[in-house]
């Protein structure tokens, strides 16, 4: 396996620390880091026993990011990408870095600082990917500071660290508290400000959210599940200052883990009010969450409220299963008989809203490090369900969009033995003038349809307030499977300025699907990858296209029957952002063309219309010259068209892909410019493995009648023979039709 070592020649040889005098608060002097790239500031709001320390990390050294398996580190000089498990590069960069002959004070004076997301769970369990990536972040972005800044609220004390690293000492010291000196005592910056669309727009619309939760309560129904994590998220436009949103969140609503992550091209911004783990030496503390109710507008109905979370079973249920669940993971790497629960249910107040929480902690196993612990607790139980793995099997069904940092964890893992990590909800992300966030809760067998999305908007109300001034209004849902939402197929849109509408500026893939089973889907998808790598600037989605075929042919009632499934990607516009591309998979029946015209070939009449176009490669939107000629052979009463190149030779149907046998060899017809086709592949497979010689030539309609067999195929029909082409009658021996439809994959017929 690739490491990152080659990259990581210095370590750190000795600690500097100083103590200093702020003249401001923390998160205004923190915040005059927040231009720099890798930049963190943790901020602990309220007087919770859990919100001790203030927190900024900057002037970065290391900076490690990457999204599933490919991953990069950068320093000061050097970039070095490495393919490997994030969990495996992390550990290394912290086992690098770790010095036990250095005394690092506590809670952290040398690490990491930065996030996990959500989606790193797919680097830990194999799971279905049927949600969108509109953001395309890293699903890990750390950095190591240079300077360190934290500040405790209990002794009012804040010190400086700087980590001393072998190539630069004293100079390094000297250069970092030059460069805090310089930022500290210059004039403060003048707040830009920033501001949101009202026109704020979820994902689900109160019907849609409320059917999620219906379909919840079924799989609860069924023994799937006992509980599970549903959130809807939201989008907007977004001006300014990131920093100004900060301080403007934390002014309104101070939990006790606020977070402030400059990642170079977008910025994390958290108000979370849950710990998700903590590790001090082999002392381990998670503080899950489950169990919300609004403030009450009075104290009377405060206290009402209060007291009716505390009495609630629907509460108390949820609450109970995910400390199993956390118990159960802490256990994993954990010294036997040391989880417990030191407090359960304890009742919390912030600023919109009221909190069960309960603590549990336990001794990390001597042979166990922080990776290990992460790697057997993330993502937390509080934010997927319970049993996790099936949980998060339906968060990924239901929600149409990946997580990305929502429900992932931020702040620091240090080179010394101590981790603080909270659950990355009330979060929001920053990039390219949008500003999107999520908000869910924990549903039961119990919830209220109702309840669940009026609680995810109490969640949300301080990001709303800040964004728009007043709640999210109710959008519309799109359709069919779009973007990672199944919804019915008459409400399909795509909006008039996607470029696929405009120019054709897109692929598609037409798929056959026989009670279930898939033909040749890994063809089809390398064939639509090598497409949108080719003409779209992202990178192709990272999804399981089986499971998102098998749901929407499930959706369409045709799992016991014959489907035709088309997978469709359009470009978008020029302008949006994040990136509008349209992902659009329907399914429909299917009646094989010959059984339904009850004939035993194809009749093809000659298109007049020669054709020569690089796009002729890829399976182009920009399909209207094939529709016409598919629409001058039913106007001639044919089947099929037969398209020619400019030279006159033959080069495919307007559906098809034509062979020709000629004794034992398979002709396939040179074409400047042809798709080559799924079914093609498998008949010049088939045909080879019989001994056939595939040769590729020039052919010419007056030749067609010359050999022995003109197939056409393509991936609905399989393999049929060609019996006509303007009017004339060719060579078709039926046996040979017969014997290809004996072959698995080819039966189609």
């Amino acid at each position: 396996m690739s490491t990152p070592m080659n990259i990581l020649t210095q370590t750190i040889t000795a600690l500097f620390q100083q103590e200093i005098e702020l003249n401001e608060p923390f998160i205004n002097f923190s915040m005059r880091f927040s231009h720099i790239p890798g930049t963190v500031c943790l901020m602990s709001g309220t007087d919770l026993d859990c919100a001790r320390y203030h927190m900024l990390a900057t002037r970065p050294f290391l900076t490690l990011s990457g999204k599933g398996r490919s991953m990069t580190i950068r320093t000061e000089n050097r970039t070095e990408k490495v393919k490997a498990n994030p969990f495996d590069i992390l550990g290394q960069v912290l086992t690098h870095f770790r010095n036990p002959d250095i005394t690092f004070p506590e809670p952290v004076s040398a690490g990491l600082f930065g996030y996990l997301a959500y989606d790193l769970k797919d680097q830990i369990e194999t799971l279905p990917k049927t949600t969108m990536d509109d953001l395309d972040l890293p699903d890990l972005y750390m950095s190591a500071p240079s300077l360190i800044v934290v500040q405790d609220k209990q002794e009012n004390r804040t010190r400086v660290y700087i980590p001393e690293q072998g190539h630069t000492g004293q100079s390094g010291v000297t250069q970092a508290l030059e460069f805090l000196n310089r930022i500290r005592t210059a004039p403060l910056p003048s707040d830009e400000g920033f501001a949101g669309n009202k026109d704020l727009h979820s994902n689900f619309d109160k019907a849609s959210y409320m059917a999620c939760i219906d379909k919840i309560r079924e799989y609860i129904t069924a023994g799937d599940i006992y509980q599970v994590n549903m959130s809807q998220r939201f989008d907007t436009q977004f001006t300014g200052s990131p920093a100004s949103l900060f301080k403007t969140l934390y002014r309104k609503n101070p939990a006790p883990f606020f977070a402030f992550v400059n990642g170079c091209d977008h910025w994390v911004i958290s108000t979370s009010p849950e710990r998700f783990i903590k590790r001090t030496g082999s002392f381990v503390e998670t503080r899950p969450i489950k169990g919300t109710c609004p403030r009450g507008a009075t104290a009377d109905q405060d206290q009402i409220n209060r007291d009716q979370l505390a009495k609630s079973r629907k509460d108390d249920a949820e609450l109970s299963m995910i400390v199993d669940l956390m118990r159960n993971d802490l256990g994993k790497v954990s010294v036997g008989g040391s989880v417990l629960v030191a407090e359960h249910k304890r009742l919390e107040a912030y600023a919109n809203v009221h909190h069960l929480i309960s603590i549990v902690r336990s001794t990390l196993d001597p042979a166990a490090d922080s990776v290990d612990l992460i790697r057997a607790t993330f993502p937390g139980g509080s934010i997927t369900g319970c049993p996790k793995i099936r949980a998060m099997e339906i968060i990924d069904e239901l929600e149409t969009h990946r997580r990305h940092v929502y429900t992932g964890s931020i702040g620091y893992i240090s080179f010394h033995d101590t981790l603080d990590l909270s659950i990355a909800i009330r979060t929001a992300v920053i990039r390219n003038g949008h500003l999107v966030f999520s908000v869910g809760g924990g549903v039961v067998f119990d919830s209220d349809p109702a309840g669940e999305y009026s609680e995810t908007l109490d969640k949300g109300k301080t990001l709303m307030e800040a964004m728009t001034g007043s709640p999210a209004p109710q959008t519309r849902t799109p359709m069919t499977w779009v973007n990672g939402r199944l919804t019915p197929a008459n409400e399909v849109s795509v909006p008039l300025w996607d470029l696929g509408v405009q120019y054709g500026h897109g692929f598609f893939e037409t798929l056959r699907v026989d009670k279930g089973c898939i033909g040749f889907l890994a063809d089809h998808i390398r064939r639509l990858e090598q497409a949108w790598t080719r003409f779209f600037p992202q990178p192709f989605p990272d999804l399981s296209w089986d499971s998102i075929i098998t749901m929407v042919v499930d959706a369409c009632s045709l799992s016991q029957t014959t489907a035709a499934v088309k997978i469709i990607a359009t470009r978008g516009s020029r302008s949006k952002a994040p990136w509008d591309h349209q992902v659009i998979v329907t399914a429909r029946p299917y009646t094989h063309r010959l059984k339904a015209a009850d004939k035993d070939g194809l009749d093809l009449v000659t298109f007049d219309q020669p054709r020569f176009s690089p796009m002729a490669d890829y399976k182009s939107l920009n399909y209207q010259f094939y529709y016409l000629a598919g629409q001058r052979a039913k106007q001639l009463g044919a089947d099929e068209c037969l398209i020619l190149n400019p030279d006159g030779s033959v080069s495919e149907g307007n559906t098809v892909n034509f062979l020709f046998v000629n004794g034992r060899e398979l002709v396939v017809p040179a074409s400047p410019h042809r798709l080559p086709g799924i079914m093609e592949a498998q008949i010049k497979r088939r045909l080879t493995a019989r001994g056939y010689t595939v040769t590729e030539r020039c052919v010419f309609p007056d030749q067609m009648a010359q050999f022995d067999q003109v197939i056409a195929g393509n991936s609905l029909m399989g393999a049929v023979p060609v019996k006509s082409l303007d009017g004339r009658v060719l060579n078709m021996d039926a046996s040979f039709i017969a014997t290809m439809n004996e072959t698995p994959g080819l039966s189609f017929g």
